[in-house]
């Protein structure tokens, strides 16, 4: 079985994230959803929020795993078993940064593979902070996540 690890903070998951996965679960038997316990980034969401809210966002998929780690993305990575690590591009500017990840990675394991995929073009300027601002001052995201993310981050900003 092939397993793929897709990492990241995920905070909160959108779905452009959902629908990396859905790609990635075509190249690969399994995508295991690495959410990254964090706290550099100051995330809105804990680390099992961000967990449980990713869970619920791929539940209707098969072979899709969603965990939390604490270590280097290529040392779980290796201990899970996966043969590549998924990362997404949503456009040029991504490039230069994962470039350079996925030499750092290589160089750190040679036998995991990084593998870049991009989005649907309708989530291509979608990311987790933009989607933060909006919900924050009151605008519409349920083009841009899952229900249960929006209901979320309606709840957190309504505190």
């Amino acid at each position: 079985m092939r397993t793929a690890l897709y990492p990241g903070t995920f905070d909160p998951v959108t779905l452009g994230h959902v629908d990396l996965v859905e790609r990635g679960l075509r190249l690969f038997d399994r995508v295991l959803v690495a959410v990254a316990d964090s706290t550099s980034k100051g995330p809105m969401f804990s680390p099992e929020e961000r967990v449980s809210l990713f869970s619920r966002a791929t539940s209707h998929l098969q072979g899709v795993d969603v965990v939390l780690f604490r270590s280097l993305t290529v040392d779980f990575a290796r201990e899970r078993g996966a043969c590549a690590i998924i990362r997404g591009l949503r456009a040029v500017s991504d490039f230069d940064y994962e470039f350079q990840l996925a030499w750092m990675n290589r160089r750190l394991d040679a036998e995991i593979e990084t593998v870049f995929l991009c989005p649907n073009e309708n989530y291509s300027y979608v990311n987790s902070s933009l989607v933060k601002e909006i919900s924050k001052l009151g605008g519409d995201i349920s083009d841009f996540v899952p229900t249960d993310v929006e209901r979320a981050l309606r709840e957190r900003f309504r505190d």
